[in-house]
């Protein structure tokens, strides 16, 4: 890759996103300070990140990484490369374009924020920056994955002077316009609809991307952003300007054309499903009835083994429903669905990742992105009608080196999606019935007696009349057997 990619015009129906050459736009780079707290410290390096040689894995020590960027690796516990990160970082540390194949949960996210950051500490801008000028450009089809990449990317980045912004739909505007004039911004993250618009309102400048990834290629093609997509395609550099990262679950005919479109002799890299399903999870099937599901979900949240559990299901209506009654019976369980606001769903995020939330309720959109250490189950509590949508459900689990169960309730509505994930996985999954303790009813729970207000507990004057009366009453009682008849 060059060290300056020049802006080039863009066609006459796509908006010029260049820069303003006004000289009081631009802010001149501040020189980091020396870290005093340092001094008498002995100054890290890469000999203190010690990770053993391993037949047939791939160390981050084999490449030759920035030792910022090393000690950030080593503080977010990587050890060694994924499939996805082992095949890869070769070919786009040397600057060539790359089309993969890879689910979410196979560490891509990772894969292509290390060359990026590599990239950007290896090349860094002199001189003159606008502020809103973006060096590299990130979209996500869904706000809760721009948001875990950002979180990503900060993690990685702890010992650089580089910075993140991070613009999805749902928040506030004028926050995140604020946040974006107070520092470079070297990594943009963002959902293409909010990006367009912060484009459009020429509040960040695309003509400077160096590297630009498209994640999840197929699902921003089911939720039919690609021409939003194309049209910040558009604002970058020419392809073979820049360099282009594009990943998806699956390669569609649709798919390949885009990414022949955008990429420039990109090399592509797959990674199989079945060895992505497999390796850490351990995968169930109950054969069962749409009444028993229920009845079924609840005999297992209340398990010993249950630790963290993630439910999916296929429509927005069946998850609000699922997580009323699970509250209802004493669970709290949050809920992710795209009709929720997006500052509830950020906390209800927050509070499942620290621990505070058990149980996750979300649908298929929602779900995407969410990287959560500790999730001990998923449970399919409906099949998934896609078969790609399995493999990234159970990719919550089973992370970070960690096991994890995944669930799955095949019922009469639903049993026939199974044969589609199984030709997705290459493998047959073990389908049981049931045990009987699984199945029992899910005991009611009592109801608490309402609590009486001020205004309903009665005043002493009013239990002074109340024992007059009965007192009253006992002493001359109606005779009920004597009636006058007039």
């Amino acid at each position: 890759m060059t060290e300056n990619n020049s802006a080039t015009s863009t066609t006459s129906e796509t908006p010029s996103n260049s820069a303003p050459t006004d000289s009081k736009a631009f802010s001149e780079v501040k020189k980091p300070s020396p870290n005093r707290r340092g001094r008498g410290r002995r100054r890290w390096d890469v000999s203190q990140f010690k990770v053993e040689p391993q037949e047939g894995r791939v160390r981050f020590h084999d490449f030759e990484l920035p030792p910022q960027l090393m000690r950030g690796i080593q503080d977010t516990g990587f050890e060694y490369c994924t499939p996805i990160q082992g095949a890869s970082l070769p070919h786009t540390l040397n600057g060539h374009d790359i089309v993969g194949k890879a689910q979410t949960g196979t560490g891509k996210t990772a894969a292509f924020l290390i060359n990026i950051i590599t990239d950007l500490l290896n090349h860094p801008v002199e001189g003159e920056r606008f502020m809103g000028e973006a060096r590299t450009l990130i979209l996500a089809p869904t706000r809760e994955l721009a948001i875990q990449i950002a979180d990503d990317a900060v993690a990685l980045l702890k010992h650089t002077d580089l910075s993140v912004h991070c613009l999805v739909g749902g928040m506030d505007y004028g926050k995140q316009l604020q946040k974006m004039q107070k520092s470079h911004c070297d990594l943009l993250v963002g959902t293409p609809g909010r990006l367009l618009d912060f484009a459009n309102n020429r509040d960040v400048y695309l003509d400077q991307v160096e590297v630009l990834v498209i994640d999840e290629a197929d699902r921003m093609l089911d939720m039919g952003f690609i021409p939003q997509v194309r049209r910040l395609v558009n604002l970058t550099p020419k392809r073979e300007d820049r360099q282009t990262l594009l990943f998806s679950a699956t390669f569609t005919p649709e798919i390949l054309r885009l990414s022949g479109t955008w990429t420039d002799k990109p090399v592509t890299v797959e990674i199989g499903a079945e060895r992505v399903a497999t390796d850490t999870v351990e995968q169930k099937v109950y054969i069962t009835t749409a009444d028993e599901k229920f009845a079924l979900l609840h005999n297992i949240l209340v398990g010993d083994d249950v630790d963290s559990v993630m439910i999916f299901a296929n429509r927005r209506d069946i998850c609000r429903t699922l997580q009323e009654k699970l509250n209802k019976k004493g669970f709290k369980a949050g809920l992710l669905s795209g009709d929720v606001p997006q500052n509830r769903r950020m906390k209800t995020l927050e509070s499942f990742k620290s621990g505070a939330t058990k149980v996750m309720v979300a649908t298929d959109v929602a779900g995407r992105g969410i990287h959560v250490d500790g999730v001990s189950h998923v449970i399919n509590y409906t099949l998934p009608e896609e078969p790609e949508d399995y493999v990234h459900r159970i990719g919550r689990t089973g992370r970070a080196g960690s096991t994890g169960t995944s669930i799955s309730f095949a019922c009469e509505d639903d049993a026939f999606l199974l044969e589609p994930i199984e030709k997705l996985l290459d493998m047959k999954l073990a389908c049981t019935m049931p045990e009987e303790k699984l199945l029992q009813e899910v005991p009611a729970k009592p109801k608490r007696a309402p609590r009486r207000s001020k205004a309903d507990k009665p005043s002493e004057q009013s239990k002074q009349q109340s024992s007059v009366e009965q007192s009253e009453q006992e002493v001359a009682p109606v005779d009920q057997s004597v009636v006058r008849e007039d």
